[in-house]
């Protein structure tokens, strides 16, 4: 049987769409319950919902064979999984953005609020620049309007909220979008099953494209 986990929430939505299309569908999963494990005994597969941050956990521990995290997710946490296609669903950016009258002082700490320090830490460990993190969850936008941090390392998808609160993207640090990873022990025995999945997937969101 091949274990999938995917992400509880509107990309996970979008993505099993992506599996449903592609000829995976699992009955019930988009009902309105609280159910979250569903079998397709005709595909040998069993499918279930977990917190976005929690996929590759399950892949690389081996409870899913396959799963569906974001590239941020996988930046941020650096699981030791098979990285193997881009389904190209939620594409958004992680960047860095500040007020739009904030100037950078580079003889001073640079104060950065994130919910995803480890890929803010290793962005400007690249560049050499002193930083104190401050770790939040959500509505980091908030942080530099009240004089919290500098600047905030998040998700951008449309800007809006942003715009809204004053402030602008400074740069960007990665394109991000739903990726298709893989337990490397899965992979070794289940490799034939995973390869045909990923070819169905892919080649039904080219169509689509």
């Amino acid at each position: 049987m091949i274990n999938i986990a995917l992400p509880k929430g509107r990309l996970g939505v979008r993505v099993y769409k992506l599996f449903s299309d592609a000829g995976y569908e699992f009955e019930g999963i988009l009902d309105s319950n609280r159910k979250l494990v569903f079998e397709n005994e005709a595909l040998d597969m069993r499918c279930f919902w977990v917190k976005p941050f929690d996929v590759p956990v399950y892949v690389e521990r081996g409870t899913a064979d396959i799963g569906v995290a974001g590239k941020d997710i996988l930046l941020e946490r650096s699981p030791d999984v098979y990285e193997l296609a881009d389904l190209k669903a939620g594409f958004c950016r992680m960047a860095v953005a500040s007020k739009n009258d904030f100037v950078d002082d580079p003889e001073k700490v640079l104060r950065v609020a994130t919910e995803f320090p480890n890929i803010a830490r290793n962005y400007y460990s690249g560049l050499g620049r002193e930083i104190d993190i401050i770790t939040l969850r959500g509505s980091l936008e908030l942080a530099p309007v009240l004089g919290l941090s500098d600047v905030i390392v998040d998700i951008v998808e449309t800007g809006t909220t942003l715009r809204e609160n004053n402030l602008h993207v400074i740069n960007y640090i990665a394109d991000l979008s739903a990726r298709l990873i893989a337990n490397k022990s899965a992979y070794k025995f289940k490799g034939e099953q995973i390869n045909e999945i990923i070819g169905r997937l892919l080649n039904n969101n080219d169509k689509d494209n």
